[in-house]
């Protein structure tokens, strides 16, 4: 007789359990409390769907799941990833080593899971929300309670996500609540993989700018984090990869309303001796032109605007009036270019969320600690990665290992 299983979730984790538990022949049922599955899939990667990346480690990890991170990634990594998507009839693509479905589309890679699920003749249940879990301790058998009916399962697969996401995705956190009914432990959460808005006054764009930079993060004069890659600066605020790399190791930080400050180098592919001699080259040119005139091929426009303002000059100025020093204080400025932070954007603009369930509660087979039968996968435990594929492949890690082992 097949295994009974029922799946929380129909998000990515989730989807993965599913094809893997029914693949072996287990009768599943997945239950979501969207009208759709995959919500928050269809948006990953700007809508690319970064799936994961050739560049894998333990170290792209948080600290709290790096030891047990390269265990797990041992058994299924990025090779079984790659396979797992051909067999969905998804072709991989490598970009610089970020891998994505070829078609470029996330809409792809859901239609692709639903159509295997339909497939292999997984039931799904729209429209009710998972309200809590209980085992039977006698015969092991499980009851999930939803907002509109309750249902028994051999094996449940809590795969429910975590706050992060934007309001459509109905990424409440409801499965912290569940967990902790159940005994587990949560960590404290924040928004990962997120970027923050900074205090009033300080001087950013009217309308948002990209510019490759490096992005240096201090409580006081302590450095938290630093990190390159394209940034975003908007009319409130930073973000982009480097701010979003950074957001774990601040977050709390900001949460606390401690004072943190980014300094940005929008020259760092320039060494200081470089950037220099580029300064003084620069110098020749200090004649009838305009400060304005003068910056123009220096950056980006709406950079050099930012620059002009910060350091209060005045752009109609002739470069022939104003000092060699000022001059140099105008070019410090674009290598440390200061902003004050207030707030992060918040779980409705983060990418995944930090803290959850602790692993401590989990075995390596994804199953609960005094819950044979239960399993937890995905955002929902104490797993966040960096930018770049690493939360897809612990959606598919995670996934892979619980549905198979639930359905033996």
């Amino acid at each position: 007789m097949s295994r009974k299983i029922i799946v929380a979730g129909g998000g990515a984790a989730g989807m993965c359990a599913a094809i893997y538990a029914a693949r072996n022949g287990a009768d599943v049922t997945i239950i979501e409390k969207n009208t759709q599955l995959g919500k928050k899939l269809s948006m990953t990667g700007n809508g690319r769907c970064n799936l994961s990346n050739l560049d894998m480690s333990e170290k792209m990890y948080n600290p709290a799941a790096e030891n047990r991170m390269k265990q797990w990634l041992s058994v299924y990594g990025v090779l079984d990833v790659i396979n797992f998507f051909k067999s969905l009839g998804i072709i991989i693509k490598s970009e610089d080593g970020y891998l994505y479905p070829i078609s470029g589309q996330a809409s792809t890679v859901v239609s692709a899971f639903v159509n295997e699920l339909k497939r292999l003749g997984v039931n799904i249940i729209f429209g009710e929300q998972v309200k809590s879990i209980e085992e039977n301790k006698d015969d092991h058998i499980y009851q999930v309670v939803t907002s509109k009916n309750y249902y028994f399962a051999d094996r449940v697969i809590v795969a429910i996500g975590s706050l992060s996401g934007a309001k459509s995705t109905m990424s409440t956190g409801d499965g912290y609540y569940i967990c902790k009914k159940l005994g587990m432990t949560i960590k404290d959460t924040h928004p990962a993989l997120v970027g923050f808005k900074c205090e009033d006054g300080e001087i950013l764009p009217e309308a948002g700018v990209r510019s490759t930079a490096e992005a240096a993060f201090y409580l006081g004069n302590e450095e938290l984090a630093r990190e390159y890659g394209e940034l975003q600066l908007t009319k409130d605020g930073i973000s982009g990869i480097p701010v979003m790399q950074a957001s774990s190791k601040i977050i709390k930080f900001v949460e606390e309303k401690k004072p943190i400050t980014v300094s940005i180098n929008f020259f760092a592919d320039y060494d200081e001796d470089d950037y220099l001699s580029l300064c003084k080259e620069m110098l020749q040119l200090r004649d009838d032109r305009t400060l304005e005139e003068f910056l123009n091929g220096f950056h980006n426009c709406y950079i050099n605007d930012l620059v002009i303002r910060k350091t209060k000059m005045g752009r109609s100025m002739k470069m022939k009036n104003i000092s060699e020093s000022m001059v140099f204080s105008i070019f410090d400025c674009y290598r440390n270019y200061k902003l004050k932070l207030s707030d992060s954007y918040g779980y409705q603009a983060s990418q995944v969320t930090a803290g959850g369930v602790s692993l401590g509660d989990i075995r390596d087979d994804m199953t609960v600690k005094n819950h044979d039968g239960l399993f937890v996968v995905g955002e929902l435990l104490d797993v966040d990665g960096r930018c770049g594929g690493y939360n897809l492949q612990w959606a598919w890690t995670s996934g892979s290992i619980a549905g198979t082992v639930a359905s033996l």
